[in-house]
């Protein structure tokens, strides 16, 4: 059964892989489009309906695009589709959502000392809340209050900083992170799914059937694409922020989730008005440049926790790690070769905080993370980096051998 930790983490990396791609392409298509819409020119003798029109060079050949905002007068023969890529991105994701966060709920998404609930419960709620942010978002969207645009986003980044906040005590950083992430990317990934692509299926039934097609539904796809452009830079930081617990692991993450949605914004408005030609504000990359620093120094503020000292509280996932016969020598190797830079106060020089939020101090500790211990540094010599603590081949068999031997006489894979 220890096969399976080799297994599953191959199935951890080929899905990550997967959602990579799709994440380019859903992601690539969309800066595409947003750049071609606000680089869009009007001209005398467009066809009738025709918006504006774009020249562009790639690959050697010219390209002409026209846009028209509701649709032209007959249907072409031909007409592509983009939305394979939100959808491939979004169920990528949540498989790894799955694969990472559930499956292995007691170590990545609960933390007792934030909500101790059993794993059941914290799914449940993950869920929850990612479904149900796309309800909220949707209502509040389709509500008078999505009348106008900009006090619309205003309104929904207050609901995303309440949702940083939130998540910061549900789950473990790490996991609120990403949660803040796939709620986004839910809402982002839902409306092309529930009315970007619904809306434009309308209007070529409506070309089909010889009717005029009503313009509010262009406007309101229109409305949805707007937000996703903003999303989407957010969506990205919170996504790779599980590798550096300065991000998630400190005292204020919740607010550096908050203002990581700031920047977002500074840096696609520079954007966006380039594209439309409007100018380049450059007081956007002052702007995005002086959060990004008020990041850093939130960063560095102690974390306060709670409930530390006294007796460690082992799982039963824990347990048959900690009781193995081997397992005060592999504490000893742990500890020797791991603890100096998986630590609460990492002492090797340049590393100020432990690798991905791993501490490796405890028995409980090196318990909890035994499979990343015989995978990176039994399995492989990925750890440590360049083998800088000098572990030995016997240390590594001996890790194997520790791990194997748990999860043959134990319940655990």
């Amino acid at each position: 059964m220890y096969e399976y930790a080799v297994a599953w983490e191959w199935l951890n990396f080929a899905f990550r892989w997967l959602h990579v791609i799709t994440g380019i392409a859903w992601i690539g298509s969309s800066f595409y489009f947003v750049a071609l819409d606000l680089g869009l020119r009007q001209r005398p003798g467009l066809p009738a309906g025709a918006y504006g029109e774009e020249w562009q060079v790639h690959g050697g050949g010219f390209y002409h695009i026209q846009k028209y905002l509701v649709a032209p007068a007959q249907m072409p023969e031909h007409l592509t589709w983009f939305k394979w890529e939100s959808y491939a991105t979004w169920l990528s994701g949540f498989a790894m959502l799955c694969i990472v966060y559930y499956a292995g709920a007691d170590l990545y998404l609960i933390d007792p000392q934030v909500l101790d609930v059993s794993r059941p419960v914290a799914i449940a709620i993950s869920l929850a809340s990612i479904f149900g942010g796309w309800i909220v978002y949707d209502t509040i969207c389709k509500s008078p209050l999505g009348r106008e645009d900009t006090r619309l986003m205003v309104l929904l980044y207050f609901v995303l900083v309440f949702m940083a906040w939130g998540y910061t005590h549900l789950f473990t950083g790490r996991a609120a992170f990403l949660h803040l992430g796939a709620f986004t990317a839910t809402i982002m990934s839902a409306n092309v799914f529930m009315i970007i692509i619904p809306n434009q299926k309308k209007v070529v039934a409506d070309l089909i059937a010889g009717k005029t097609p009503d313009p509010a539904l262009g406007k309101q796809a229109k409305q949805r694409s707007t937000h996703n452009n903003y999303l989407t830079l957010p969506v990205l930081f919170l996504m790779l922020s599980n590798h550096y617990p300065l991000a998630f692991g400190t005292k204020y993450n919740w607010i550096i989730a908050s203002l990581v949605f700031l920047m977002g914004v500074t840096i696609r408005h520079w954007f966006n008005t380039r594209h439309a030609r409007k100018g380049e504000p450059t007081w956007t990359w002052l702007a995005t440049a002086i959060l990004f620093i008020v990041i850093m120094w939130l960063s560095t503020v102690p974390k306060v926790l709670s409930g530390e000292g006294g007796q460690e509280k082992l799982s039963t996932v824990q347990q048959p790690f900690v009781t193995a016969e081997a397992f005060s020598q592999v504490r000893d190797t742990v500890l020797g070769r791991c603890a100096m830079c998986h630590a609460k106060e990492p002492g090797w020089e340049g590393i100020i905080a432990p690798p991905k939020g791993v501490v490796l101090e405890s028995d409980g500790q090196i318990a909890a993370h035994a499979r990343e211990i015989y995978l990176q540094a039994g399995r492989s010599h990925a750890m440590p980096p360049a083998n800088v603590s000098g572990i030995t081949d016997e240390e590594r068999r001996l890790l194997v051998s520790w791990y194997e031997t748990a999860v043959k006489g134990g319940t655990v894979q």
